[in-house]
């Protein structure tokens, strides 16, 4: 138990909850500011969490599987409300953007065919891919740093990538074996790695149900993302559109876009491309899929994390499965241009979205893909004339 957990808390648990409701509905700028907004409403202005509290939700947030702010939010609920309040926490932060990827994707699915929406998205979709270029490159420079063994992880897995245009998920495991193994060098078993690794969820089901399927894929993809939420997005394209072909790499790609216009976790596209796939239904069962083992991860990890969390052969297992994961993003970036980019327009775009990405830190991804659906609107006429 940390110290703040021995007092009571300062704040009631529907405080929580309206706080994390209103950043699910406002939290524009994806996973890394999300969590600067926690630190700084609920630690510096609020003092609701004590500092260690939230140094060790976000610890745990980044070598767990699970999206980065979703998992942090539910850590930060956990602290003083345990089990209700994560649970209230996770449902609350969620909630405001599923409920906007619903709406987006009714609207796609009645007006996708019109000339405006189709404008939108050939903007909108370019200026995903240059965003989507930097996020890779600073994710990589972050995370891998000058370690070649991670370096290589990454190389590998994006070569491996593009040239396989899908994302195999054991390589994430394998990667995180390989790092554990060279940096730890253990002795012969002693049961040392199966109590520090975070073994994602792999269930086996083979029911043709679509909506079984649907649930089935997206906990899979839950449990594979680690860190930043555009880790999911080659495992989703590997199944979605290359295995199952639930959807086209153009609306693919759409589904990436809608996930950049809202607010709230980048995951929640898994709602948007649900609901293409299978109407309200499957929004619902595609989010709660995704989420349900960021939640149980860490509502069950929480009380034992202050106490395991630094281990040297976990640490070491987790930088594996990022470098992979990275590697992966990078690939998915290359396999995604080469569909989305089919002109000069698109391809202008997506280098001006990662000029500004680049130099502009501070100017959010909402605005630049707001500038690029209204260049879209105005390029479209032209370079659509049969």
């Amino acid at each position: 138990m940390t110290a703040s957990t021995m007092t009571p808390a300062t704040y009631s648990l529907w405080q929580l909850t309206r706080y994390f409701l209103r950043l699910g509905a406002l939290g524009f700028g994806g996973p890394v500011a999300l969590v600067g907004y926690m630190h700084r409403d609920l630690v510096e202005r609020r003092g609701w969490m004590a500092e260690a509290d939230y140094k060790e939700g976000l610890a745990l947030a980044q070598i767990a599987p699970g999206p980065l702010a979703a998992q942090l939010a539910i850590y930060l609920g956990y602290v003083h409300y345990r089990i209700l309040g994560a649970t209230a926490a996770g449902f609350a932060f969620v909630l405001p953007s599923f409920l906007m990827v619903l709406a987006l994707g009714w609207a796609y699915q009645v007006f996708g065919g019109l000339p405006w929406m189709q404008a939108v998205f050939y903007g909108v979709g370019a200026a995903v891919i240059g965003i989507m270029a930097i996020s890779a490159h600073k994710l990589a420079t972050k995370n891998l740093k000058s370690d070649r063994l991670l370096w290589a992880i990454f190389a590998v897995l994006a070569l491996l990538t593009i040239v396989t245009q899908s994302e195999i998920a054991w390589l994430f495991i394998a990667a995180g074996l390989l790092v554990w193994l060279v940096r730890c060098r253990p002795r012969p078993w002693t049961g040392t790695l199966g109590a520090a690794l975070p073994l994602p969820l792999l269930p086996a089901v083979y029911d043709p149900g679509l909506l079984l399927q649907l649930t089935v894929f997206f906990a899979k993809a839950g449990a594979f993302v680690f860190g930043s939420g555009l880790a999911i997005v080659p495992f989703l394209y590997g199944g979605i559109v290359s295995e199952h072909h639930w959807l086209t790499d153009k609306q693919f790609v759409d589904a990436v876009a809608v996930a950049m216009i809202t607010p709230g976790p980048v995951v929640i596209t898994t709602g948007f491309i649900g609901y293409l796939v299978a109407g309200l239904p499957g929004a619902c069962l595609a989010a709660l899929a995704t989420f349900l083992p960021c939640y149980l991860i860490t509502v069950l990890a929480a009380p034992h994390f202050k106490k395991h969390g630094k281990r040297t052969g976990l640490v070491a297992f987790v930088d594996g499965i990022t470098a992979a994961a990275i590697g992966a993003i990078a690939g998915s970036v290359v396999v995604l241009a080469q569909r989305s980019l089919t002109d000069l327009p698109t391809v202008l775009l997506a280098i001006a979205a990662a000029a500004l990405s680049w130099k502009l830190k501070k100017l959010p991804e909402p605005v630049i893909v707001a500038g690029a659906a209204l260049l879209g609107v105005a390029l479209f006429p032209l370079t659509h004339r049969f």
